[in-house]
């Protein structure tokens, strides 16, 4: 199985990206299964209707989403009605909307997308990914008996994203970091056979500061007074992992780090 993971899409240029670049990456790396971190889709914050359609339409199998899911508004009016759209799973049981999803890709494999928080610097803080992922774990495979299983680790730390690889390690297919929008030079096979990732990267422009107006960055670190975000335009780029799966044992084959430009 070849599984194409995305990186946090931000704002217009990010969606630029996929619109004019997903589909023929997916045909000439022959992607099997394609899934997106959307996050930050709606001008930097969250997710809507629209967008989620368009990612749909562009060739995404499943859409992924970290601490914004719920920051534009829009997604609470089909957030339960989207099974294909995941939110973190160790979050408060109030939250609407679904934490896994099955690829069904019949005789090439079952592949279940799992999102999950880190919970060091992260608003609003989650329940423990780990003591979450132990639980869960069990249930994930009597569940939907998964040939592989993907977790998209939405963390603030380095370690954090480590520790958690570490834990699955053996145990999914693939662990891979999004949240901090910075491509990491680590891509590796863990001992056990999971392959793992600290940050996938984003996609959108690379002006700015992680697709943001540097204004805003400068007024809240620099003068500490708030500010609004504001997304960046200019020049895309996608980041992204690819990764050949074994489906007879779940482990990670292949992984490699993806960047184009526009």
């Amino acid at each position: 199985m070849r599984v194409l993971f995305v990186g946090d899409v931000v704002a217009h240029p990010g969606k630029r990206m996929i619109k004019n670049h997903l589909k023929a990456l997916l045909v000439e790396k022959q992607v099997d299964a394609c899934v997106v971190n959307a996050e930050n889709i709606v001008a930097g914050l969250g997710i809507n209707f629209t967008s989620a359609k368009d990612l749909f339409a562009c060739g995404v199998d499943c859409i992924t989403l970290g601490n914004h899911a719920f920051s534009c508004p829009d997604f609470f009016r089909f957030a339960e009605s989207e099974k294909k759209i995941v939110r973190p799973g160790n979050v408060s049981a109030k939250w609407p909307g679904y934490s896994e999803y099955l690829i069904d890709l019949g005789s090439k494999g079952r592949l279940l997308v799992v999102a999950l928080m880190g919970q060091v610097f992260v608003n609003p803080v989650p329940n423990s990914p780990f003591e979450y992922f132990e639980e869960s774990i069990s249930r994930w495979k009597e569940k939907y008996h998964p040939t592989n299983i993907l977790i998209d680790f939405h963390a603030e730390t380095t370690s954090e994203k480590g520790a958690m690889a570490y834990m699955a390690d053996g145990r999914v297919s693939l662990v891979l970091g999004t949240h901090t929008h910075v491509q990491t030079a680590d891509e590796k096979i863990l001992p056990c056979g999971t392959g793992f990732i600290t940050d996938v990267g984003m996609t959108g422009t690379d002006e700015g500061v992680l697709g943001m107006s540097p204004d805003c960055s400068l007024r809240r670190l620099g003068d500490k007074l708030p500010s609004r975000y504001t997304p960046c335009e200019g020049v895309a780029m996608l980041n992204a992992v690819l990764a050949d799966l074994d489906i007879s044992n779940g482990k990670c084959l292949k992984i490699e780090r993806i960047r184009l430009y526009e």
